[in-house]
């Protein structure tokens, strides 16, 4: 009797990769993914969004359906309002962005006088570079020629932009309204093809737990930026910035990026108090407001709305807006946070990947769903605002 004979009668034999090798498999693969990532970002960015927006909305369209709307109705008015909400904001900000524009060099010959100590320093930093690059120039070969490859102006690479941005929203809100309309017979598309009683179950209550997950989060932090955006624009219209609306709505949209988002406005604001304000005393009041009440909503009203149990690790929402952030851009970073509460609403269903819901929750011990939950029918399932 030959060796293969003899095992196919003794059953399967159970091969043992070396530790070694599966590390190595494992990092080729990941490896890859972020590169297909990277180079499918125009498939894969309207996807994802609109994955979580439709979770984000999907509550909204069951309770619509107990009520007697079809699903479809109702996902078509939220796309439009949605689209039209966009559209009203972009048309509101164009104006003022646009005289931004036309007056950044005004602004920047007005911050290069008020900041003369520093233009100084960097006036003789250039002197010493002028000075090196014509000491080279005097020593190289006059027989060499200069090349210089032109780049295209700033006009056609913005309309470029616009474009893309454009087909990508009109992609993203296409694939909403299908994700919204046809939810529930991919819900049930999911349990029929599970095997069996418990993988059903355990499906659904990991589909509803996500759903429930982003959806509070999502609608709660899109309120608090709203209500931010408002106190940030009364403020810089009680202390005489120019434009209060452009930075309350500013406020709103930056602070979907946490941390680095707040940065990035509170040294906005203090190089526009600087340039529009005659002393010093007066150009620190715009930023220390916006500091102050952006501390506020980290601190105070962030936790007390969402409770501790939907927050994420520092750290890692530093890692993942610096990751995604590299890889999808602005849109990368805007998504980073929501697609770390996804990982963690898995972590917390499956006992082998306990450890990432560990590592990304910041509260304490993560309580894994037991197997046989029952799960809680579509057409049950409450709308996921509120605890």
């Amino acid at each position: 009797m030959s060796e293969v004979q003899q095992q196919a009668e003794t059953g399967p034999v159970t091969v043992r990769v070396p530790k070694g090798t599966r590390f190595a498999l494992c990092t080729c693969a990941l490896v890859l993914f972020v590169g297909m990532l990277y180079v499918a970002r125009d498939f894969f960015l309207p996807l994802v969004l609109a994955f979580l927006i439709a979770l984000t909305l999907s509550p909204i369209v069951r309770a619509g359906r107990r009520r007697g709307v079809p699903p479809f109705v109702t996902a078509l008015v939220l796309v439009v309002g949605l689209s039209l909400t966009i559209l009203a904001g972009a048309t509101l900000l164009t104006r003022p962005v646009t005289n931004w524009i036309q007056e950044a060099p005004r602004i920047g010959y007005q911050l290069r006088s008020k900041l003369h100590d520093l233009r100084e320093s960097v006036a003789q930093v250039t002197e010493a570079s002028k000075e090196v690059q014509k000491l080279t120039e005097s020593v190289k070969d006059p027989e060499v020629q200069r090349v210089s490859v032109e780049q295209p102006g700033f006009l056609p690479s913005a309309a470029d932009d616009v474009v893309a941005v454009l087909a990508m929203l009109l992609l993203t809100a296409i694939l909403i309204l299908f994700l919204l309309g046809s939810s529930e017979m991919i819900y049930e598309k999911i349990v029929r093809v599970l095997p069996t009683m418990t993988d059903k179950k355990r499906a659904l209550r990991l589909i509803f737990d996500i759903e429930r997950t982003v959806s509070r989060y999502l609608l709660s932090i899109t309120l608090i930026n709203i209500g931010l955006g408002c106190f940030v624009g009364s403020a810089m219209w009680l202390l005489g910035v120019p434009n209060p609306v452009l930075w309350g709505v500013a406020a709103t949209a930056l602070n979907y990026l946490p941390y680095v988002g707040n940065l990035v406005g509170i040294v906005t604001v203090a190089v526009v108090s600087i340039v529009s304000f005659p002393t010093l005393t007066e150009a620190l009041l715009p930023p220390l407001a916006y500091l102050t009440l952006t501390s506020l909503e980290g601190q105070l009203v962030t936790p007390l709305l969402l409770g501790r149990n939907l927050e994420i690790n520092a750290v890692a929402i530093l890692v993942a807006l610096s990751f995604w952030g590299w890889l999808w851009g602005i849109a990368g970073m805007l998504i980073a946070v929501p697609l770390l509460i996804v990982m963690r609403a898995i972590g917390e269903h499956f006992e082998d990947l306990g450890a990432i819901a560990e590592f990304l929750s910041s509260s304490g011990r993560i309580v894994h769903a037991a197997p046989e939950a029952e799960a809680r029918s579509p057409s049950e399932a409450p709308l996921p605002v509120a605890d």
